[in-house]
């Protein structure tokens, strides 16, 4: 019998059905960076008081540091059921290209972790009265920073990988990644709550975005067989 091996879209599929299957069983874990982000908005209301001119001038920034101070929550995870059990070692020795199949790890991570953020983002905007025409820049803001802090810190945590207690350590290397993302993406909300044009920080954010999804696979499989190897 003639037994070939599985193409490259099939190999990708199973390895994205994989790691969601895994994430829909652990959906606590889905649910922590979620409340995280509620909490957090829900605070400060509270802390600064009511009046909506205030609220609606830090609304954008607020939800977009919380979504992504959130996904933090949930990145230090991203490879560590895969060493624990031997399976990432197994992936490196596949046939199939590594650097595609962390690509595809990436995006089921960015599935389970910012999609369900970017889903309750209109709700925590509202609860800091962000204006309704507002919203719709807030989430393609979000659409594009949500992918490309997964990517950025799939490379932080390639290169921790094994590394015990590193969840400090890789916050600390991917918070002053995050600033620009950050900038680029309050920037745009900003621009448009002044009716201002914003299109030019989100296709900053746009062309970080594509950059990352060709070289951040690549840095994280070469970053991955450096850290088994050691």
């Amino acid at each position: 019998m003639d037994r070939r091996r599985p193409g490259l879209a099939v190999a990708c599929a199973a390895m994205l059905r994989r790691d969601l299957t895994l994430a829909w069983r652990r959906r606590g874990d889905i649910a922590m960076p979620v409340l995280y982000a509620v909490i957090v908005t829900t605070l400060f209301p509270f802390a600064l008081g009511p009046e909506d001119t205030l609220l609606q001038r830090i609304a954008g920034g607020v939800v977009l540091v919380t979504v992504l101070l959130a996904m933090l929550l949930a990145l230090d995870a991203m490879f560590a059921s895969d060493i624990e059990d031997g399976s990432l070692e197994q992936l490196v020795l596949s046939p199939q290209p590594l650097a595609l199949l962390l690509g595809m790890k990436i995006l089921a991570h960015w599935l389970a972790t910012a999609l369900p953020l970017i889903v309750i983002a209109p709700l925590l905007a509202a609860m800091l009265h962000l204006p309704g025409a507002v919203i719709p820049v807030l989430l393609l803001a979000l659409l594009l920073a949500t992918p490309l802090l997964s990517l950025l810190g799939a490379v932080l945590v390639a290169l921790t990988a094994g590394t015990r207690r590193s969840g400090m350590l890789l916050a600390l290397m991917l918070l002053p990644l995050c600033v620009p993302a950050v900038i680029f993406a309050a920037g745009a909300v900003a621009a448009a709550q002044q009716g201002l044009p914003w299109l030019a920080p989100i296709a900053w954010l746009a062309a970080a975005l594509v950059l990352a999804v060709v070289l951040a696979p690549l840095a994280c499989a070469a970053a991955l067989r450096i850290a088994l190897d050691a």
